[in-house]
């Protein structure tokens, strides 16, 4: 029978009518990269979750109308600017990828300018893990159990025995999961070679721009000594500088053997490596415990444990973070690099190879300079130029009300209570928006709080009321004059109806949120630790207080992992700025932190500058919505007096029972509010009296604000 045009046009029209169709997930997500554009990015222009777009590019969901429509033209606009060029290898840098600074990595002679940062405030660059390039697993070595038939959950097939392992004087190696392997290593060249031919440890690439992590052991006590290592370093006033001199013994085995060290020589935490063979890296990270590679105040008693419990509570971080290279505040800064790699496989057109290219959104691979109010006062930037314009001034609170502003009604209060915020400087690098390229100098700009940068501005006609700290300034107190700000503080000006007329000011044009995969990792971290502390989202207040109240003796190791997360995110804040070491430093000279791209006080200024306004704005609320004001605040713990020894006591409720939005919350999140110590209200003013910060010692100890190394 005849087909007639009609049936055909009929046909042809449900054809047309049908849903368009999409791109593999995997393309769908390699098309968004290319784009420099986030998940969170994504899912906000599409009006849906961050998981929903998850889910579009994993293959477990796909998007329903009108999005469809709407995703299949964001997708085929990317296509259009980013085709695919096949696979793009993995590049090996072109310096030694070991080395103290980050490596620069060079391209042909004949390759394109590396792609240029897109100039808005929205340029990001996924974060999202991918899976190994090459399945095969290393040979396992012997253990004192049999190995898993199946590579343990979570553990790339290329690592079986996890990212380290603990070695003590017997030739045990602990490792993750409750695993042994016999290490019959009796030197340090020996012990290396093991680690890479044998032992089957690392972990895979945070980023599928980045690079894997080598291989970490950790060695006790009864290790160094069994190694010919010392017990103790001894004869310099400095932890950090602690090394072995270079005719020491050992050192000369691993120069024998054609290895290196690293700048920072064989010290607490020491790596060792060959130059990269091609894709293959030959390296690996040495922890000596006897010389406190782990410090007491990030790693609370974890150093005196078992080698068994060692592994677990480093091999828990290595995987909810990142392995760790040095102290949490290095492993901090390591974070940031290894989540927004600088550089990205590109081909260049005219040869059709694949060279090293800028990865949109990371800091790159060169270090830049600073403005100078944004510098220190001895930076090169600073001496040679004879400035003398301020600096920025963005700190956290340190702040005590006056006494003579309290009232007879506080003072009869019973109770001093202290609330701490969870990781207040994580919460404020989520969604912050940072400068990605060198600042450019401008004079009396109008101000606009989407760009980041400093401005010159004098605040200091603005009246707050004196029982609460300035927003403004570190210590709470009034601006004399003109001043250095970040943006956040400029605009919280703004927001607080005032008029602001800049100066002067130091502006990026690129910008990006660089630290959002940053704060994402250490965010899903800290949850996930205090859940195995029993402190879970489900909670109610009530149960949330009792539930912080047993955390640390529910599971000591997980404890230690929770203070190693909360000491990384304020140590890799602290690294942002890290000042100069040791007596012989002389004002104006470079030292090695400003060889890093991630030398970047700028940034540092914008977390601080954020999380104090934060906190600012939460103490107005507060005083609003209940009529209290704060007695003082310590960075992020801030001290109320109450009539009772519970923050229920005072914290804002509506008729339901909900916390009111605006205040002081309690939870486990970032950002949220838990219980940090009571004491008496008379114990309270009469620090105050002294000139003391109730808000230090209301927990009952002597802690110290401590931003890093």
């Amino acid at each position: 029978m005849a087909t007639s045009e009609e049936e055909l046009f009929a046909s042809v029209d449900a054809l047309l009518e049908e849903e368009p169709q999409l791109p593999p997930p995997a393309e769908r997500a390699r098309l968004r990269e290319a784009a420099g554009i986030t998940q969170v990015r994504l899912a906000a222009a599409m009006k849906t979750s961050t998981q929903s777009v998850k889910n579009w590019e994993n293959g477990r969901s796909e998007p329903k109308e009108p999005r469809l429509s709407a995703y299949r033209r964001l997708l085929d606009g990317w296509a259009a600017k980013h085709p695919a060029h096949g696979t793009a290898p993995a590049l090996a840098p072109a310096a030694d990828p070991h080395s103290e600074t980050p490596p620069k990595t060079s391209t042909s002679p004949t390759a394109p300018t590396a792609p240029a940062t897109e100039t808005t405030a929205q340029v990001e660059v996924s974060a999202m893990p991918v899976a190994p390039e090459s399945p095969a697993a290393r040979p396992a070595t012997s253990s004192r159990r049999p190995a898993p038939k199946k590579t343990a959950a979570g553990l790339d097939p290329r690592f079986p025995h996890g990212p380290l392992a603990v070695l003590d004087g017997d030739g045990s190696a602990y490792g993750v999961d409750g695993i042994v392997l016999d290490c019959p290593a009796y030197s340090v060249p020996e012990l290396v070679e093991w680690t890479l031919k044998e032992a089957g440890l690392g972990a895979a690439k945070l980023h599928r721009n980045g690079k894997d992590s080598d291989p970490l052991i950790i060695l006790t006590a009864a290790a160094v000594v069994k190694l010919g290592l010392p017990e103790r370093l001894e004869g310099h006033e400095q932890r950090r500088s602690l090394r072995l001199p270079a005719d020491h013994p050992v050192v000369k085995q691993v120069a024998k053997a054609k290895w290196q060290l690293t700048q920072r020589g064989f010290g607490p935490w020491a790596r060792i490596y060959r130059k990269a063979q091609g894709r293959e890296r030959q390296c690996v990270q040495l922890a000596v415990l006897p010389w406190d590679a782990l410090d007491e105040r990030s790693w609370p008693g974890v150093a005196d444990k078992e080698p068994a419990d060692i592994a677990r509570v480093l091999g828990v971080y290595a995987q909810r973070v990142i392995t760790p290279r040095g102290s949490t505040a290095v492993s901090g800064l390591e974070l940031m690099t290894a989540l927004r790699p600088p550089t990205r496989a590109v081909q260049d057109r005219a040869t059709g190879n694949w060279v090293s290219g800028h990865n949109p959104g990371s800091l790159g691979t060169d270090p830049m300079e600073p403005a100078p109010p944004e510098a220190t006062a001895e930076h090169p930037v600073v001496v040679k130029s004879g400035w003398t314009g301020g600096f920025l001034n963005e700190e956290a609170y340190q702040w005590v009300r006056d006494v003579n502003l309290l009232t007879d009604e506080e003072c009869t209060l019973p109770h001093a209570v202290g609330l701490d915020l969870n990781t207040a400087f994580l919460a404020a690098a989520a969604r912050l928006v940072v400068g990605l390229s060198a600042p450019d100098h401008f004079h009396a700009p109008g101000f606009n709080p989407k760009i980041p940068g400093s401005w010159l501005v004098d605040l200091s006609h603005i009246e707050l009321d004196p029982r609460l700290p300035s927003p403004f300034t570190p210590d709470g107190s009034r601006p004399a004059g003109s001043a250095w700000y970040q943006t956040h503080t400029v605009a919280y000006a703004q927001e607080l109806g005032y008029n602001v007329h800049p100066l002067e000011a130091y502006l990026r044009r690129e910008s990006g949120a660089y630290l959002d995969p940053w704060h994402d990792r250490l965010k899903t971290a800290y949850v996930d630790t205090l859940a195995d502390l029993g402190v879970t989202k489900d909670l109610d207040d009530h149960q949330f207080l009792a539930a912080m109240e047993r955390h640390k003796q529910t599971d000591p190791a997980m404890a230690a992992v929770l203070a190693a997360i909360k000491a990384t995110v304020k140590g890799g804040v602290g690294k942002l700025r890290e000042r100069p070491q040791g007596k012989s430093y002389q004002q104006g000279e470079r030292w090695p932190a400003l060889e890093r791209p991630t030398w970047r006080p700028d940034i540092r200024a914008a977390v601080i500058s954020k999380a104090r306004v934060n906190m600012h704005r939460k103490l107005s609320n507060m005083a609003r919505m209940t009529g209290l004001f704060p007695l003082a605040v310590l960075s992020d713990c801030v001290v109320y007096p109450s009539p009772g020894e519970s923050p229920l006591d005072f914290l804002p409720y509506a008729a339901s029972g909900k916390p009111q939005p605006g205040g002081f919350r309690l939870g486990s999140t970032p950002g949220l509010a838990k219980l940090e110590g009571v004491q008496t209200m008379l114990w309270a003013v009469d620090l105050m009296e002294q000139g003391f910060n109730p808000a230090r010692h209301i927990k009952g100890g002597d802690a110290v604000l401590d931003e890093g190394e």
